[in-house]
């Protein structure tokens, strides 16, 4: 039988991690998360439309100079 773990203890055990193991941990995360059909539609559309007309596109610095 398994021990269940508080979601902030296991907060702490990943904050001892290497930046490797961190990024180990990210991959088997997103394999266990299913992004709806739609939503990988809406993101590939917006990826051509930016290969297609790059000026369209904002500079993030930029952005985040306006927003705060």
């Amino acid at each position: 039988m398994s021990k269940k773990i508080e979601f902030q203890d296991l907060l702490k055990q990943v904050e001892l991690l290497t930046s490797e193991e961190k990024l180990i941990l990210n991959d088997l995360i997103w394999e266990e998360i299913t992004i709806p059909i739609e939503h990988q539609k809406i993101v590939n559309q917006r990826i051509e439309e930016m290969k297609n007309d790059p000026k369209k596109m904002l500079d993030w610095e930029l952005v985040k100079k306006k927003m705060f």
